[in-house]
């Protein structure tokens, strides 16, 4: 079974809630997705999907996702998608970093693996738990009583994990305006909802404290995200009444074994395209179970592909330290593919359709922008 041909192809992905808010004044409003197609030489064919969350999320943006696939495509060409991590291999010689363009192409060699034996990627990766994932909201930055609103729209949607964005500049009003949007984010709180409160890395050591000596006692969250740098995570750290969760920082598997090392987090927000693929994001995941970090499996946005590998993922994680899974698919407007999936009142798993479990809209996606072959 080998790669004989990869096409590309450009989606915008239009945000649901209209304009997206984060910390630093950083805004969106759709999201420019490159969607990728592998088909081996027995008819069998792969899917995969990066988008960034723009360009100023972390060290990646669309055109530069597109020009890294189109440099790593072709030195998977003639290779079995099925040996995942010689794949992987073969993108250390081509390229190095750039994690966004290298997820595209990892979890099409997932899907296409999968599809060959007949076999949902979850059963791959180790196994899905069959036990219902909390989905998790993401909810932009805003006023605290619109935030409060989304909150609840999703928690009657069934959702059971949020992600509440924060990282209000002073001139915005600075920690003050952040504690009022996590008191009333949390105000509702049910038995059984877990918090993320994510600055994405807006917050110096400062800002945060000064937030933190201004909430109400009580409030049960863990605070992700919170500084750009390790040296300002670790301060934080040292005087930090609340557990704290990696999400930037955490990028190279070397990223986790220091947090591991120095103790510097609680848990790792395990971003599928920022770990270079569901290949390295499996490494991730082991780490963490190792070290007793509790996970929460998302992406930096995407389509229904990237829900689709995040699902799989997320179902190999041990219920114990799951936290939720982020439903990408539902932040978009724009619907690329129907997925197998089994929703019950408890949550979400996949379904037991072979790879990902995608049957992929050809139209949504239009022609592609690039096609190369053997």
């Amino acid at each position: 079974m080998r790669i004989t041909r990869i096409a590309l192809h450009e989606v915008e992905l239009p945000y649901a809630g209209g304009v997206y808010r984060l910390s630093g004044g950083r805004s969106y409003t759709s999201f420019d997705a490159s969607i990728v197609r592998l088909t081996c030489d027995d008819g069998t064919d792969g899917w995969g999907e990066s988008t960034p969350f723009g360009s100023t999320y972390v060290a990646a943006h669309p055109a530069g996702t597109r020009a890294g696939i189109a440099l790593l495509a072709p030195a998977l060409l003639g290779l079995d998608p099925r040996h995942t991590e010689r794949v992987g291999d073969a993108m250390d010689r081509t390229l190095t970093g750039h994690h966004d363009a290298r997820t595209a192409l990892d979890v099409a060699c997932w899907d296409a693996f999968g599809r060959s034996v007949g076999l949902p990627v979850c059963d791959l990766l180790g196994g899905s738990t069959e036990v219902p994932m909390a989905p998790t909201s993401s909810i932009g930055a805003g006023d605290p009583e619109e935030m409060r609103a989304r909150v609840a729209a999703y928690r009657d949607r069934g959702y059971r994990a949020h992600s509440v964005k924060i990282g209000a500049l002073d001139a915005e009003g600075g920690p003050a305006l952040d504690a009022e949007r996590i008191a009333a984010s949390l105000a509702d709180r049910r038995p059984g909802e877990t918090f993320l409160v994510d600055a994405n890395g807006g917050l110096l050591p400062e800002h945060a404290l000064r937030m933190i000596t201004l909430l109400p006692p009580g409030l049960d969250f863990a605070l992700e995200a919170p500084c750009a740098t390790w040296r300002e995570t670790a301060s934080l750290r040292r005087r930090c009444p609340y557990p704290i969760v990696v999400d930037e920082l955490g990028l190279l598997d070397a990223d986790i074994a220091h947090v591991v090392a120095s103790d510097l987090a609680d848990g790792i927000n395990l971003k599928i395209s920022k770990a270079g693929g569901l290949t390295p994001g499996r490494r991730h995941r082991d780490l963490a179970r190792a070290a007793g970090l509790t996970v929460s499996v998302q992406d930096t946005v995407g389509s229904s592909l990237s829900y689709a590998a995040i699902l799989h993922l997320g179902a190999t994680v041990p219920p114990r330290t799951l936290r939720g899974v982020l439903n990408s698919e539902d932040m978009v407007t724009r619907k690329v593919a129907a997925l197998d999936t089994v929703v019950t009142a408890d949550g979400v798993l996949p379904g037991r359709s072979p790879g990902l479990g995608a049957t992929v809209d050809e139209d949504a996606l239009g022609g592609p922008v690039a096609v190369w072959e053997l």
